[in-house]
């Protein structure tokens, strides 16, 4: 009988240590997960962070209100001109169309106001991409804008010019002249 209960104490005993032994594994399993979870939470929150940081600098680009042309600052002014001399370079119609506020005055014979973005369209590419205008365009010295009530021009000298200026808060371009 001795035997039976020293073999039955012996048996609780190895379940018992068996069963601690477990719960020691998993408590240190949960100790190890906890942080690498909370590792990787951090992380991922630290992603979040730069791209909701990078959208709201994009919106802010994007969205920035001028009161006038003399509250644009000469690297904006630049951005824009750059924009517009990219897109003349190209003879690209339909990006010059997406710049411009109107109605805008274009100086072309029998034009003068144009209404429309698709009156604008309907002029033509050769029409509105004159020899002179491409050529004062891609001369014009936009490293020092100064601002004034008409806004900014991008001319290198000649009568052919393109202005630009605070339109409803943002920088567009108001008049192109031959």
């Amino acid at each position: 009988m001795r035997k039976k209960m020293k073999r039955a104490v012996i048996m609780i005993l190895g379940i018992v240590l068996m069963g601690c032994g477990k719960s020691q594994q998993s408590s240190q399993a949960t100790q190890e997960d906890i942080p690498q979870s909370m590792e990787q939470e951090i992380q991922q929150d630290i992603a979040v962070d730069k791209v909701e940081t990078k959208a709201v600098e994009k919106n802010e680009q994007i969205t920035r209100e001028y009161e006038d042309n003399f509250a644009v600052d000469s690297k904006a002014a630049k951005e824009f001109a750059e924009k517009v001399k990219d897109v003349v370079a190209k003879k690209d119609l339909e990006a010059l169309a997406e710049l411009t506020a109107f109605p805008v005055y274009v100086g072309l014979p029998d034009v003068n106001v144009v209404e429309k973005k698709e009156d604008f369209l309907n002029l033509g590419a050769e029409t509105v991409f004159t020899e002179e205008l491409l050529t004062s365009v891609e001369m014009a010295d936009i490293e020092n804008f100064q601002p004034s009530m008409a806004g900014f021009s991008i001319s290198g000298g000649g009568t052919a010019n393109i202005n630009f200026g605070v339109v409803n808060g943002v920088l567009q371009i108001n008049g192109i002249n031959y």
